[in-house]
């Protein structure tokens, strides 16, 4: 193995036996990732990357079965004994994970969690812990490191909760940083400063990386080399400017011209109004003091004006906190709201619960975590027809046969009506979802970030089928993304919000082609011409 290998993988397998069930994970995969480079795996879910990673130290289930072998500075990896393991795990080889918000702890400040990771490995406490800290914080550009040291993970964005998340990682000086898809779940402009700081930390410390997402265009920026993998097989390796140029796989071949492309259908002819609104404000007030009185408020949403006709769709983009699912849930009247909201001609502002019911099988929404909003203890047949029952709806066949029906809509088997979430893909709970919401045959639908959690490749599948359904049943969308390469190829017009404020509103070529607030123009060049990551 040459000298300047920090990681090599050969012949790695990895198998899980559950209920007497053996899956293969992971087959016959090779590779290395040398000092200072980075090693990106690219591929959809499923395809074996994390576990990849994973075995890398052993953080694998007890489960898995691993052979092959994996070794770190020469020290095989695979069968070592736990001592071994636990002095390479977070000094030499360090995990930046998806989700910051479940890899956190949400009982413990700043201070605790990354003063945990330094004094397991470097042996640093009281002030000299303390020193470390608010040097990591500052390192990875938290505003007011000292100040936030008492700070519980709740009370940072996503962008800083990840940022938290890097500084842990980078608490012991490791030598290897894997990172595994960690900016899919932040916005664009959020996503592009973790990737230039990530680039910068690399430089500055001389580490290898290997970086894990099926993001092709994180890849085409950050990577040295790509390996593509494919049901736990790498297909495809090489120098990332060679893949991109002249790849030899059907699969990266998909996976690179999986881009969202087109613009939706016209808006019919003469299409009626289905909602508006003008000048809707939502503020939440902040209590103070024994007698609660309101010493403030929360301006989540200032003066918002938007109207959706028949078979069209308004893009509600923005950066996370901006207000856009807040604009949503008002006009659904989910939460309260100040100035009218007017749907299919009806002022429904102030309406009871008893008042608005007959109008809710009109007005439905399909949530961006298909997962976390179906529930785990019904089958796939009882979530779809579940508002059947609730708003009594009729039509002349019964409950199996309209679910059966809109199944083959949304691209589903009817077959496999009696599975649970968990035995779907993510793109088929997310086709589940899309099947409760329209099997009601609503006016309005909200699509609250229904792609940002999916693969690019099935998230190319979902617009085609939301806009399928749009132009058959002349359904009106308020699609709500931080994904602006989706929001062009589904929406007519588009709203930027930013701060509770809608600081842009146009139809989607003029906003996308000639944007003329700087805000929007950053968000553009994030989304669509990221500058180069060195």
């Amino acid at each position: 193995m040459s000298g300047d290998v920090v990681l090599n993988v050969r012949d790695l397998n990895v198998s899980f036996r559950q209920d007497g069930a053996v899956t293969h994970a992971v087959r016959g995969v090779s590779f290395d990732v040398r000092r200072g480079e980075t090693v990106a795996l690219v591929g959809e879910s499923g395809s074996g990357k994390s576990v990849t990673a994973l075995s890398t130290v052993d953080l694998l289930s007890d489960s898995a079965t691993t052979t092959g072998s994996i070794t770190y500075d020469g020290a095989e990896m695979v069968g070592a004994d736990e001592a071994e393991l636990r002095r390479v795990r977070g000094n030499d080889i360090s995990f930046i994970f998806q989700e910051p918000m479940t890899s956190l702890n949400p009982l413990h400040t700043l201070e605790k969690q990354l003063g945990e990771a330094v004094a397991l490995h470097q042996g640093l406490r009281g002030e000299k812990a303390r020193a470390r800290i608010i040097e990591l914080l500052d390192e990875v550009g938290i505003p007011d490191p000292e100040g936030r040291l008492k700070t519980y993970p709740h009370q940072l964005s996503g962008g800083q909760r990840q940022r938290v998340m890097i500084a842990m990682a980078l608490a012991n000086g490791p030598e290897l940083l894997i990172a595994d898809e960690p900016t899919t779940a932040l916005d664009v402009t959020i996503q592009a400063q973790i990737l230039d700081l990530l680039a910068d930390l690399k430089r500055d410390r001389g580490m290898s990386m290997l970086f894990i997402t099926h993001d092709l265009g994180i890849v085409r920026k950050f990577a040295d080399r790509v390996c593509v993998m494919k049901d736990g097989v790498i297909v495809e390796r090489g120098e990332t400017a060679e893949i991109f140029a002249n790849p030899q796989h059907p699969y990266t071949k998909m996976l690179l011209t999986a881009e969202q492309t087109g613009r939706p259908g016209p808006v019919p002819e003469g299409a009626e109004t289905v909602a508006e609104t003008d000048g809707l404000r939502i503020w939440f007030p902040i209590y103070r003091g024994l007698l609660k009185r309101t010493v403030g408020h929360i301006k989540a949403v200032n003066a918002a004006t938007l109207s959706v006709r028949q078979g069209e769709t308004v893009g509600i983009v923005g950066e996370s906190g901006s207000g856009k699912t807040t604009l949503a849930l008002a006009i659904m009247r989910l939460i309260s709201s100040e100035g009218p909201v007017v749907f299919q001609g009806r002022n429904i502002q102030g309406l009871s619960s008893r008042e608005l019911r007959p109008l809710r099988a009109d007005m439905q929404i399909v949530f961006q975590d298909p997962f976390g909003s179906l529930s785990p203890r019904m089958t796939a047949e009882e979530i779809i027809a579940e508002g059947l029952g609730i708003h009594k709806v009729a039509r002349g066949k019964s409950n199996r046969e309209l679910v059966a029906e809109i199944m083959s809509e949304v691209g589903l088997d009817p077959a496999t009506m009696h599975r649970y979430p968990h035995e779907f893909s993510g793109g088929q709970r997310q086709r589940i979802a899309i099947a409760r919401a329209m099997i009601l045959r609503p006016k309005l639908v909200v699509l609250d970030e229904p792609t940002s959690a999916l693969d690019m490749t099935v998230q190319v599948q979902i617009v085609e089928l939301l806009r399928a359904l749009q132009a058959k049943y002349k359904l009106a969308y308020l699609f709500i993304s931080h994904d602006l390469k989706v929001v062009r190829a589904l929406s007519h017009k588009v709203i930027v919000m930013k701060s509770g404020d809608v600081v842009e509103a146009g139809d989607a070529d003029t906003v996308f082609d000639n944007p003329s607030s700087e805000y929007t123009r950053t968000l553009m060049a994030a989304a669509f011409d990221v500058k180069a990551v060195s």
